[in-house]
C-alpha cells in the first residue's frame, strides 16, 4: 500500500485536537462532577479509554468510577450511580444506545461523541461533541485520545506536556525491529492499563498482528513465557522493579519511554500503520470491521 491514508492524516492531527479538547474540558460543562458515583461505558477502543479515565478519576479522589463494556454494564439501582458517562465515536453503536435507553429517566447521562447528528444525542441527557476529532478511517486514533484528553483536562490535569510529547512522538523514527517483530505484549498499570489494551487492539486492527495486553505486575504470572527473541514487550508508564531485566533475559526487546503515556500511544499507532503498509494492508478498512457496530435487533413475533 502506498500514499497517505486517513489513519495517517488523523493520527498526525492529534496535538491540534488535544489542544482543543483541553480547552473544552477545562471549561464548565456537563461532565461528571467531583463526588459523583459514575459508571463509564463504551465499546472496543472507547471502553479502553473508559478504563483509563476511571482509574484517573478515582485515583484523584473525585469519586467512585467504574468502567464497563456497554454490553456488560451493571447499572441497577443497587449500585447507586449518580451519572453514566458514555463514550462513542459514531454515536450509533448498538450496545451504547441500549445502555442510554435503559437508564433514561433513571440515571442522568452524558455522552462524549464525534458525530453530533446521531441517535446517541437524543438518548442522552447531555452531550459533549468533538466533531473536530471525528474520523473517516475505521481504525480509531485521534477520537479516542482526544476524548481522553478532554476528560484528563476536566479532572484538572495540565495536558500541555502530553501535547508536546505527542509532537515528539510524531517525529520519532520508527525502528525496523518494531515493523518486523513477530509479537507485541503491551503492559500498563493504573490508568495506563487501558492504554495497553488499546495499543494491542490498534496493532491487531491495522496490521493483523499477534498482540496481547496485561497489567504490568501480572505479566510475570505466566504471560512472560511468550517473550522471546524477535518479540517486543512495550510498557506504558513506570516499570515495576526488576521487570526490564526479566524481559531482557528472555531475549525479547523491552520498550519503555519517559514521554506522557498517551503520547506513547501515538507512537504505537504509527508502528501499527507502518506494519500494515509493510504487509500490504489497508489500515482504513481492516478485515471484518466497520466504523460502527450496529447489531440487528431480534425479530419479534
Amino acid at each position: 500500500m502506498s500514499g497517505t491514508s486517513y489513519m495517517e492524516q488523523e493520527l498526525r492531527s492529534q496535538p491540534e485536537t488535544w489542544r482543543e479538547a483541553a480547552r473544552i474540558g477545562a471549561a464548565d460543562g456537563p461532565l461528571p462532577k467531583a463526588g459523583q458515583r459514575v459508571a463509564v461505558v463504551g465499546c472496543g477502543t472507547s471502553w479502553f479509554m473508559a478504563q483509563s479515565y476511571a482509574a484517573l478519576r478515582e485515583g484523584a479522589g473525585l469519586g467512585v468510577t467504574d468502567p464497563f463494556p456497554a454490553s456488560e454494564a451493571f447499572l441497577g439501582d443497587g449500585r447507586g450511580y449518580d451519572a453514566v458517562l458514555a463514550i462513542t465515536r459514531s454515536g450509533t453503536t448498538t450496545e451504547v444506545l441500549r445502555v442510554l435507553e435503559a437508564v433514561k429517566g433513571r440515571i442522568p447521562t452524558v455522552t462524549v461523541l464525534g458525530d453530533p447528528e446521531t441517535p446517541a444525542v437524543e438518548l442522552s441527557d447531555e452531550t459533549v461533541a468533538l466533531p473536530f476529532a471525528d474520523e473517516r478511517s475505521v481504525v480509531q486514533t485521534r477520537f479516542a485520545t482526544t476524548a481522553l484528553t478532554l476528560l484528563r483536562a476536566h479532572l484538572g490535569e495540565d495536558v500541555a506536556r502530553a501535547v508536546g510529547d505527542a509532537e515528539e512522538a510524531l517525529a520519532t523514527p520508527i525502528g525496523q525491529e518494531w515493523v518486523d517483530a513477530e509479537q507485541f505484549a503491551f503492559l500498563g498499570s493504573g490508568w495506563t492499563y487501558g492504554l495497553a489494551n488499546e495499543a494491542a487492539l490498534k496493532m491487531r486492527e491495522a496490521s493483523q498482528s499477534w498482540t496481547e495486553s496485561y497489567p504490568a505486575m501480572e505479566y510475570r504470572h505466566g504471560p512472560i513465557s511468550i517473550a522471546a527473541p524477535g518479540r517486543v514487550t512495550w510498557l506504558f508508564g513506570r516499570a515495576p522493579e526488576g521487570l526490564e531485566a526479566e524481559v531482557t533475559r528472555t531475549g525479547a526487546r523491552f520498550v519503555s519511554h519517559a514521554r506522557d503515556p498517551l503520547a506513547d500511544l501515538v507512537l504505537v499507532q504509527r508502528v501499527a500503520l507502518e506494519r500494515a503498509r509493510a504487509r500490504g494492508l489497508d489500515p482504513d478498512n481492516p478485515r471484518s470491521l466497520t466504523r460502527s457496530v450496529m447489531l440487528q435487533e431480534p425479530a419479534t413475533s
